[in-house]
């Protein structure tokens, strides 16, 4: 018979939500939505550690430090770029991307993905609570539900 794991959502040790003061007017929307998501997983507010970035770029490299600081279980990144008449947004978005695959892949502490990559600001405001969801929430739920199922893989 087959066995199944899967990583409940729930809370454990400290979590590191990192935003860009970039279009802050959405990644606040998508800090809220992952303040909730670790509230809802049993994680108490003082569990939680805010850490503000200039920008989207910047969150790779924080990512990566707070992961090899041995602080947190598990790390949310939180950004917005918006689509503009250079390739501006292609080299931002891809490398950011890259930097947080990183930091998860080498340290092994789960990273939230919850970078915006939008055309517009209104795809971005419906992604971060409107009607496309928040994907601040689902970027927590997600490091919360794969550092959990990391914990049950080390305790095989």
């Amino acid at each position: 018979m087959s066995t199944t794991l899967e990583g409940l959502l729930v809370g454990a040790g400290r979590v590191a939500i990192i935003v860009s003061r970039y279009h802050e007017r959405i990644t606040t929307r998508l800090l809220e939505g992952a303040r909730t998501a670790c509230a809802d997983a049993g994680l108490a507010e003082n569990a939680l550690e805010i850490l503000w970035v200039s920008g989207a770029f910047e969150l790779g490299v924080v990512a990566a430090a707070a992961a090899r600081s041995g602080r947190y279980t598990a790390i949310v990144a939180l950004g917005l770029v918006v689509r503009g008449e250079t390739p501006h947004f292609d080299m931002i978005a891809g490398e950011t991307s890259a930097a947080l695959r990183q930091a998860a892949s080498d340290t092994l502490v789960p990273v939230g993905f919850g970078l915006l990559t939008c055309d517009t600001m209104e795809q971005a405001a419906a992604r971060a609570g409107g009607a496309a969801g928040n994907k601040g929430r689902e970027a927590a739920e997600a490091a919360l539900r794969t550092a959990d199922l990391l914990r049950q893989l080390r305790g095989m």
